[in-house]
């Protein structure tokens, strides 16, 4: 029979184990048919969902990170999950999407875009208000291969023009949320300007990640987010409030929102 010490330190072990439980986060952690890719919800910083592939998977022909923007043989958009869920191709079907960037009133993007190696838009370096020019604003990109990078837009741009690159698919976006391991300079640590956001990090193990905050936070929150708890070294703002929308059956989410450029992993059934 244990002596009254030991009970007591077994009822103290008990205790701290339900504390510890209890100051965990919530976590949900939908697994896909794959483990090259999944989808979570996450309650600590902030509730957000998130949705990671390994980079590594986006070298073999089961999956590719695709943009999307007009309808097949139509230069009108998409605009919806739903209608690009219709045009995809019989062989295939889609893991996750997100928006994928600023648009104007024509649902028609502002900054630098390119699908399926067509530049659709020009890389726009140009000055102005909102947070696309809160700079620096940067370039998600891959070319082929399907290794994909985030790079600020003036570093992109010499790149381009020196030929260094040649982008199958690109989308430019702002402000940066990380760069090179350094939260975006203009971001205030007591700013009270909360909103949805989404964006996109490349992160150090090896996985490249698209988050939803699914519930309002400050830019050095969401940055904060990226950098210290995903440990992605650079990582760009999306876009935020109502254009915030995601894509992930395998968590119960399909947000029904119009959209411009949209962002999705797909999957090849063959």
């Amino acid at each position: 029979m244990p002596s009254t010490t030991s009970l007591a330190t077994l009822v103290s072990v008990a205790l701290l184990a339900l504390s510890l439980s209890a100051c965990s986060p919530a976590v949900t952690d939908a697994a896909s048919d794959s483990s090259q890719w999944a989808c979570q919800i996450q309650q600590a910083p902030f509730a957000y969902s998130a949705c990671a592939i390994e980079a590594s998977a986006l070298g073999d022909k089961r999956h590719a990170l695709q943009l999307f923007w007009q309808q097949p043989d139509s230069t009108q958009p998409l605009l919806s999950f739903d209608e690009l869920l219709a045009a995809l191709p019989a062989g295939q079907t889609l893991s996750f999407a997100m928006n994928a960037g600023m648009y104007n009133e024509r649902f028609a993007p502002i900054g630098y875009t390119v699908i399926e190696g067509v530049e659709k838009r020009a890389l726009n370096l140009k000055s102005g208000g909102g947070n696309f020019h809160l700079l620096p604003n940067g370039v998600l990109w891959w070319e082929r291969d399907g290794k994909v990078q985030i790079t600020e837009s003036q570093a992109f741009s010499e790149q381009l023009n020196g030929g260094q690159v040649q982008p199958w698919y690109a989308t430019q976006s702002g402000p940066m949320l990380v760069i090179q391991d350094q939260i975006h300079p203009k971001f205030n640590p007591e700013s009270q300007s909360a909103k949805i956001r989404n964006g996109a990090g490349v992160c150090r193990d090896g996985r490249i990640r698209f988050v939803h905050s699914d519930e309002p936070v400050t830019f050095y929150q969401f940055a904060t987010l990226f950098k210290e708890y995903l440990g992605c070294p650079n990582a760009l703002f999306l876009d935020g409030g109502v254009a915030s929308a995601l894509y992930a059956p395998s968590i119960d989410r399909h947000d029904k929102k119009q959209m411009g450029v949209m962002i999705g992993l797909v999957k090849n059934k063959d």
